[in-house]
């Protein structure tokens, strides 16, 4: 609740990732991955532990349940989880529910010494304490204890199957109220529509749908509280506006299907220097012959065209972006062959004090989107944590001391 602040101490530790490659190779990737994730917890040592996951089950849900079933018992019983003796794990496993399935997976860990922690039923309008461990699936509409919801499919009608929507759940520690909402925004369906116009078409989809999730959340049949977004947002960088200042001085060949007369490829070729190709473009490709670009000074340069969350300035603060670049994160897709085997570090972040209400920018984890219950929001923004190609996905992670 605004104005009070939660027990002195008490550490908050919130991940995400979008973990749908897990389930295809499950024997390899979620070990390394599990691993990486335990280490974590125990580096920082939270009280309370919150986990969302995207694509939860893979592309084909149906196949990969027994796969689920596993990784959540292993993450319920794992002896590096055994100090948290309460848990809600919430999976949205109605597959075969186009209308209503979105993939999303939270889960929420309370460690044994946490004190003073309750939970909201948004049927009954008020919290209930939080005992023992307890798996919530299937047809998530009907459970009380949180709100879901599929976007339209209107918002992004040439994907038949789209599974993006987000999930809400509300906790109060000690006096503090505070929501956390697992979130899966709108691709890049295709990098040559993307690039066709500034801001791009997909861009306009995802604004349209987090405008609609931050006013579900402010909307008037609850109390307002600090609410925490952290998911997969798909964001990208300005494709036109990258393309035009990477090619400055390239001409552009187009290439066509043969049967459809639909454009296949763009190339871009230097003026001169016998005409070096600089980029290729294709629907699932962006192939830059210069690839240091996206990594020297952690691909700094390419801030300006970060512009996404611009037409949000009004409602939410994001910190500054430090973390480098990575595959699938903001960028067109690289291009870039993954092969697979290594395992990347996850970088320990700094458990800074959060006040409530919050002023200073500083304060919050640098990996998640706190909104405070006033006319002016603050967001801070998912930062991946490192990553390199043939590594298997990282979470993001951020922490915070209340």
């Amino acid at each position: 609740m605004a104005g009070k602040a939660a027990a002195p101490g008490t550490a908050v530790l919130l991940v995400t990732a979008n973990v749908g490659s897990l389930f295809d190779d499950p024997e390899n990737l979620q070990k390394n991955w599990l691993r990486e994730f335990y280490q974590v917890v125990h580096a920082h040592r939270p009280h309370f532990l919150a986990l969302h996951c995207q694509e939860f089950g893979g592309k084909n849900y149906e196949a990969s349940m027994s796969h689920v079933d596993k990784f959540v018992r292993e993450l319920l019983s794992s002896d590096a989880m055994k100090e948290y003796t309460r848990a809600r794990v919430y999976l949205d496993e109605n597959f075969k529910s186009q209308e209503h399935f979105t993939a999303l997976g939270s889960f929420y860990f309370l460690h044994e010494s946490l004190k003073n922690i309750s939970q909201f039923d948004f049927k009954a309008k008020k919290y209930k304490n939080v005992t023992g461990k307890e798996i919530y699936s299937d047809t998530l509409e009907s459970t009380p204890m949180l709100e879901k919801e599929k976007f339209p499919q209107d918002y992004f009608p040439e994907c038949k199957w789209s599974r993006k929507g987000f999930v809400r759940t509300r906790w109060c520690l000690a006096d503090c109220a505070f929501d956390l909402v697992n979130i899966h925004l709108f691709h890049d369906a295709s990098n040559l529509v993307a690039w066709e116009t500034s801001p791009s078409v997909y861009s306009g989809i995802r604004h349209k749908a987090l405008g609609y999730v931050l006013d579900r959340i402010i909307d008037q049949r609850f109390e307002k509280a600090s609410y925490f977004v952290f998911g997969d947002f798909n964001f990208r960088l300005d494709s036109k506006s990258v393309v035009e200042t990477l090619c400055t001085k390239a001409t552009m060949q187009t290439v066509r299907a043969a049967d459809t007369n639909e454009v296949v490829k763009l190339i871009f070729r230097e003026s001169d220097n016998d005409r070096k190709v600089m980029l290729q473009l294709e629907k699932k490709l962006f192939d830059y012959f210069n690839q240091e670009v996206f990594r020297d000074d952690n691909g700094t340069a390419l801030l300006e065209f970060d512009k996404e969350l611009s037409v949000f300035k009004d409602r939410l603060y994001e910190l500054d972006i430090s973390f480098p670049p990575r595959l699938n994160h903001r960028l067109p897709k690289l291009g870039v062959q993954l092969t697979g085997g290594s395992t990347p570090e996850l970088s320990a972040l700094p458990q800074p004090a959060v006040q409530d209400p919050p002023k200073a920018p500083a304060a919050f984890p640098a990996t998640a989107r706190l909104i405070p219950p006033s006319p002016t929001a603050h967001v801070t923004h998912p930062s991946p944590t490192p990553w390199m190609p043939g590594s298997h996905p990282a979470p993001s992670l951020g922490s915070a001391a209340f």
